[in-house]
């Protein structure tokens, strides 16, 4: 091992199951508010739902589960999207001892009959009519699955009207039997290869990074004496999903679900919540960026945008160096000017998420810097942290008054994290996991001596601030032998408003190259904000100064690596990675060896191309593309 970082140790507050943290708030704080939702036809007013009503609506519908036979140990796939039903079924099932199973709603059917047969799922609960259809094509694989339940026609209802006549005294016996090392959750990796393993998640796993995030960091979620509220939009069928729900329910916050994760449907929602704290995975944080700086454009504010986002890095970098001891802080002429546009900017940028929120969660990846360093100037900071689902979750976290953009800060008090020489990521502590269910060989493989094999790899500085750099398994190797990180790469080109997704490649290759998506909304303003005659040339003259912005985001990109490291060839994509074409996972990661073979004669093309052409510097490589990367074809 060659790097090694030990948070301070922290005492688990948990002697039960997850459920019993609902049944004491309603008993000792029974008219706080834990949930909000929208009545039926509204889009703008939300109603409290206390922690008593919250209470008895689980009790009533745990009556229906028992009536219906689910017993403890029992497996029940919930199959649906971020929505309040989630939140009282996953507590109804925890309080008899039931364990939940996520399935994301956009599942295929080969993943939903894998999943639900892996786990032995006896009973499901789906959303609609279609995915009852989906459910059903494979029913006849499923011989233990003895329930489906559809939420939009009336299920609950159904179940609670079931129940009514099993006492309240059996739900209380049931919950209480339920260890902090019981399993809660059987959560199904991404699945990027072969089929999605389950993990098995124990209801200690689970609260214990909430708890210690509540209590180190609990009080940043609002400001004093008001009660934080979080927008609930990132699936629970993931373990971030589910682990915001946990720190919600734990920790008293104010929690509402959107499940329609469209950019206008999020946008309604966070105006009208104005949650206080706002969590997201970086691809959200870079639309919203994306977002802002289009609309300063389309109104003639592009160049006052780019003003206030530099001034509010330059901020931020400064006031890092402050905290961190190793700077003055923003000078005099700093300050004035991002109090200028603190008053002509950012507080309507700010108002976009509501106008309430300070601080934010980046999860899921590494949060760019730059991305980083921006929100922090403009008065939002965001922690960027890392967490899997084979950890349930928080793993570390920025400490406060100490926080360093870039990196993912420090393992959670009670967590051990070891680099080991190759730099992969090993991790210690209570939220591991339990294992891999039905496969034995993949647990010992990623457990021993109860330290887990992350396959990240990363590196931890002199103070235990750790930064991850990569997958293992995505680490590319050119023909020369060169290793490269794409994360870092791929992270950078994204950056660019233009840029929707990439993938960088060069397994076995001469250098390393990169397939690159366009952001249709971005591209479509692109376009409008040319100055271009329409004639029969206009076409090309487009498609040429299209080729030199993707250049100079790859140029861009290339700036922070080595010459060996950068990007020498790349390819715009007709079509972007997404479920449908099976490059993205429900969790809508890159599916890497999918989309290699997905364009497989794209990716030979790109490099035969660059084979035949004279040796040039780089600059002009960047500056050109060979005739037959047409972006419109």
């Amino acid at each position: 091992m060659r790097d090694f970082a030990l948070a301070p140790p922290t005492v688990s507050h948990l002697t039960g199951g997850l459920a019993d943290s609902l049944f004491e708030t309603a008993a000792l704080d029974p008219t706080r508010p834990l949930l909000a939702r929208r009545p039926e036809g509204s889009s703008a007013e939300w109603e409290e739902i206390t922690a008593v009503e919250l209470r008895d609506e689980v009790a009533d519908l745990a009556k229906g589960l028992i009536a219906s036979g689910i017993s403890p140990g029992n497996r029940v796939a919930i199959m649906a999207r971020t929505r309040y039903e989630w939140t009282v079924l996953s507590y109804a099932l925890w309080a008899v001892g039931a364990e939940v199973v996520p399935v994301y709603p956009t599942s295929s059917r080969d993943q939903v009959e894998w999943i639900l047969r892996d786990a032995g799922c006896v009973a499901v609960v789906v959303e609609d009519e279609q995915a009852v259809m989906t459910v059903g094509s494979v029913c006849a694989t499923l011989p233990r699955l003895r329930h489906v339940w559809q939420l939009d026609a009336g299920a609950l209802d159904q179940l609670v009207e079931r129940g009514r006549f099993i006492p309240p005294a059996t739900v209380d016996s049931l919950r209480r039997i339920v260890l902090p090392d019981s399993t809660a959750v059987i959560a199904y990796t991404s699945g990027t290869s072969g089929h999605p393993l389950g993990c098995a998640l124990s209801h200690r796993g689970l609260a214990s990074p909430c708890d210690v995030l509540l209590e180190g960091w609990g009080h940043t979620a609002a400001p004093p004496g008001r009660q934080g509220a979080v927008l609930a939009f990132l699936p629970f069928s993931h373990v971030y999903g589910l682990m915001i729900q946990g720190l919600c329910i734990r920790g008293g916050l104010l929690m509402a679900h959107e499940p329609d994760v469209s950019e206008t449907a999020l946008a309604s929602a966070l105006r009208s919540f104005r949650p206080t704290y706002f969590y997201a995975v970086p691809s959200v944080f870079e639309k919203i960026y994306k977002n802002f700086l289009r609309t300063a454009q389309r109104t003639g504010r592009g160049a006052l945008f780019e003003r206030a986002a530099e001034t509010a890095r330059d901020f931020a970098a400064a006031s890092e160096r402050q905290r961190l001891g190793l700077g003055p802080g923003p000078g005099f002429d700093l300050r004035l000017q991002h109090a200028l546009y603190e008053r002509t900017v950012y507080r309507r940028l700010r108002a976009a998420l509501g106008g309430r929120a300070r601080r934010a969660t980046s999860g899921g990846s590494p949060l760019n810097r730059d991305l980083s360093l921006f929100y922090e100037g403009i008065g939002i900071y965001v922690h960027d942290g890392y967490g899997l689902t084979e950890t349930c979750g928080g793993v570390t976290m920025q400490p406060l008054g100490r926080e360093k953009s870039g990196t993912v800060g420090k393992a959670l008090p009670g967590t051990e994290i070891q680099v080991a020489a190759d730099g992969e990521i090993l991790v210690r502590g209570p939220s591991v996991f339990q294992g891999y269910i039905n496969d034995d060989a993949r647990t010992r493989a990623a457990l021993y001596d109860g330290w887990l094999a992350t396959g990240d790899i990363g590196r931890l500085d002199s103070e235990g601030y750790l930064t991850i750099t990569g997958r293992k398994k995505d680490i590319i190797i050119t023909s020369s032998g060169k290793s490269v990180a794409p994360g870092a790469l791929e992270q950078r080109l994204r950056m660019h408003p233009l840029v929707h997704q990439a993938v960088v490649v060069g397994d076995n290759r001469p250098c390393v190259g990169a397939l690159i998506t366009l952001d249709p909304e971005f591209l479509a303003h692109w376009r409008g904000t040319l100055a271009l005659r329409s004639d029969s040339a206009q076409e090309a003259r487009e498609e040429n100064a299209l080729r030199e912005e993707v250049a100079r985001a790859v140029a861009a990109a290339n700036s922070a690596v080595s010459r060996s490291e950068s990007i020498r060839v790349f390819r715009v994509l007709p079509e972007p990675f997404d479920l449908s074409n099976g490059l993205l996972t429900p969790s809508m990661k890159l599916c890497r060896d999918a989309v290699v073979r997905h364009f497989a004669f794209e990716i030979d093309a790109m490099y035969q191309a660059s084979s035949r052409a004279p040796r040039r510097r780089m600059a002009d490589e960047l500056s050109s593309w060979d005739d037959s990367d047409n972006v419109f074809g």
